[in-house]
């Protein structure tokens, strides 16, 4: 796993690649501010407009390309109970998705111990979901997953830990989400990946709050806890934000 200060340099390549030359002042005024590594992606803020919010919508942003609301691509692997999930499974919850692998040593830990706090806090919730994709399918079988969901407190049978085809998953990971994976024997761990969570609404759609400029954070930091409250590079934790987030997006 690379150091979090690599995840700034990965993530303004696909920040100018996906978004162009628009938002190439905002991306340089985030990396003088450290802040790249939660804004991997950008969208217009359609959502300060009441005329477009209809019914019982939240505040929560859309993510938007070329004008069309970001959507999950369709995927279908098999999760740590050998069944075979897909987006489809996800269809009317609310849910959070990341990237993971079992053997990291360094941020996944962290995220990991994070998404259970968040599971736990919606234990109660039937239409709250977990996604986490192993990015090193050849080692993480499901019965490794299921050691693994056995070993760290996971326990909400809406929390599929999934494996297959590797390049389908890290197609998945760097053109689906434009969150960065990859493997990197230079790096503790073989592999690297974003320390990021995705939030996604009943209808499939990703969707993040605002910064205080007005436009959405994209993705949450899954790397730090609400206990830490901030990293040692001043980083504040998003954890808090997610699981406003997640209550509001349960209530559309």
């Amino acid at each position: 796993m690379s150091k979090k200060t690599n995840y700034s340099y990965v993530g303004v390549s696909f920040i100018i690649l996906l978004f162009g030359i628009y938002f190439v002042p905002k991306i340089i005024d985030r990396i003088s501010n450290k802040d790249v590594v939660r804004d991997e992606s950008r969208s217009e803020d359609i959502n300060l407009n009441p005329k477009k919010r209809p019914g019982n919508l939240s505040d929560l942003q859309f993510i938007e390309i070329n004008e069309v609301r970001k959507k999950v691509p369709e995927f279908s692997f098999t999760d740590q109970n050998g069944n075979t999930v897909s987006n489809k499974d996800y269809e009317g919850k609310v849910y959070v998705l990341e990237f993971f692998f079992t053997t990291c040593p360094s941020i996944c830990p962290k995220m990991n111990a994070n998404m259970v706090e968040i599971q736990n806090v919606f234990s109660n919730e039937k239409d709250f979901g977990i996604a986490s994709f192993s990015i090193t399918p050849h080692i993480d079988t499901p019965e490794v997953l299921k050691t693994y969901a056995d070993s760290n407190g996971i326990t909400s049978p809406n929390w599929h830990l999934m494996t297959g085809d590797v390049d389908e998953i890290y197609k998945l990971a760097n053109e689906g989400f434009y969150l960065y994976t990859a493997k990197d024997e230079s790096v503790d761990g073989g592999f690297e990946h974003s320390g990021n969570f995705a939030l996604i609404d009943k209808n499939g759609f990703i969707r993040s709050r605002s910064d205080v400029q007005g436009s959405p954070i994209i993705y949450y930091n899954g790397m730090i806890s609400e206990e830490e409250k901030v990293d040692e590079e001043g980083m504040e934790q998003q954890i808090t934000w997610l699981k406003q987030d997640i209550a509001k997006l349960l209530k559309e």
